[in-house]
């Protein structure tokens, strides 16, 4: 699995797979016919080299993390199959599960599996009519930016992380960050926070790397919502706030899926994770991702992170984005939709996923991943 740095995001979508287009059959409003090889039954065949393609329009809401990714599927898919109308609404994580429980969409994108403790699971289950699935579909590492003039490289570990956000590290030269960074001047530059203000599966898992290596420094239970957290600073809203609010403020620090981060021109911490400091690069973020396990039954493949993980190399702050959705569809057609659309994302699309700042599946689990969204209906 390889993780590359995004220069240039904008642009790659278009360039960076080459699809054959579809034939289509007539479209009607609001349904997923297959447009691929359609037959008088609704039956489909993938078109060669290309996606098998539906006609019609889905509804999708969820992770900002996730944004340049399927923001790059959806153009993709959407070129090979003009027939095909995906919309996706950046929202957060939590917003993404409310509208798929509610049946406002048609799947969520979610940086963590449906919470079976606060009732999402059953809400899920009731709405679909059928057995929710939580699909892993997009592996990102959770960087640790920063803007500090004249501070190329910087490392910090779980404890200061948390003291950092918690407000009990306000200087940037404080003599416990400048401990585990001889040789780099430190200016007293105050340390600005800033954290996600919308529900939002980035502080889930960034929450749950803090009570995995700084049990005795953040004490809260991870959650989506990060009001929870007493975390200093300001709240901004979507992954994209979060970069933009570091950028502006010398000093300013702050978590958000790598992308962002990247395409923002910020710095990004190196991690000691108790086996020595690990860089944020595709080979250390790949290191901690291989070591995911999954711990969902069935078809669904909700992921087991190790946050704590002290191997050496292994970038430790990562998030899995899961497409959460139904195992069968009140609405055939729409299932059918959805099938063809994620049997596109985990297989050809993933090679669009290292030039946009993330992971591709490893391919045990893209494996897996195949074999749930065939039995998708």
């Amino acid at each position: 699995m390889k993780l590359y740095r995004a220069g240039a995001i904008a642009g790659l979508i278009a360039c960076a797979v080459v699809l054959s287009a579809c034939s289509s059959s007539k479209k009607s409003a609001d349904t997923t016919t297959p447009a691929s090889t359609a037959s008088a039954g609704g039956s489909s065949t993938p078109a060669p080299s290309g996606p098998t393609c539906s006609t019609g329009k889905l509804d999708a809401e969820g992770s900002t993390a996730q944004t340049n990714a399927i923001n790059a599927w959806i153009s993709a898919y959407q070129k090979a199959c003009p027939g095909a109308t995906i919309n996706y609404n950046p929202t957060g994580s939590g917003a993404g599960i409310t509208s798929f429980t509610t049946g406002l969409v048609d799947f969520a994108g979610s940086d963590s599996a449906l919470d079976p403790t606060k009732g999402e699971v059953a809400k899920a289950q009731t709405q679909c009519g059928s057995t929710p699935l939580d699909l892993p579909m997009v592996v990102g590492p959770i960087a640790i930016a920063y803007k500090l003039k004249g501070v190329d490289k910087l490392v910090l570990n779980g404890d200061l992380i948390a003291k950092i956000f918690l407000g009990k590290i306000t200087t940037w030269n404080d003599p416990a960050i400048a401990a585990v960074n001889s040789g780099v001047t430190l200016p007293a530059t105050k340390i600005s926070v800033f954290y996600r203000s919308d529900s939002s599966g980035t502080t889930q898992n960034f929450e749950r790397y803090l009570a995995a290596t700084a049990p005795s420094v953040f004490t809260s239970k991870p959650d989506k919502d990060s009001s929870k957290a007493g975390f200093a600073g300001q709240g901004k809203a979507k992954s994209q706030g979060v970069a933009a609010a570091i950028a502006a403020v010398e000093g300013g620090v702050g978590y958000d899926e790598f992308s962002f981060a990247v395409s923002s021109g910020l710095s990004t911490a190196s991690v000691d994770n108790g086996g020595g400091a690990v860089e944020l690069t595709k080979d250390t973020a790949s290191a901690a991702a291989n070591s995911a396990t999954v711990s969902g039954t069935g078809s669904d493949l909700s992921l087991k992170i190790d946050y704590a993980t002290k191997a050496p190399g292994a970038y430790p702050i990562i998030l899995v984005t899961y497409e959460v959705v139904c195992s069968k569809y009140k609405d055939a057609a729409k299932g059918t939709f959805v099938k063809n659309f994620l049997n596109y994302t985990v297989d050809a699309g993933q090679a669009l996923l290292p030039g946009l700042g993330y992971a591709p599946l490893p391919a045990e689990l893209q494996t897996k991943v195949k074999a749930s969204v065939a039995t998708i209906s």
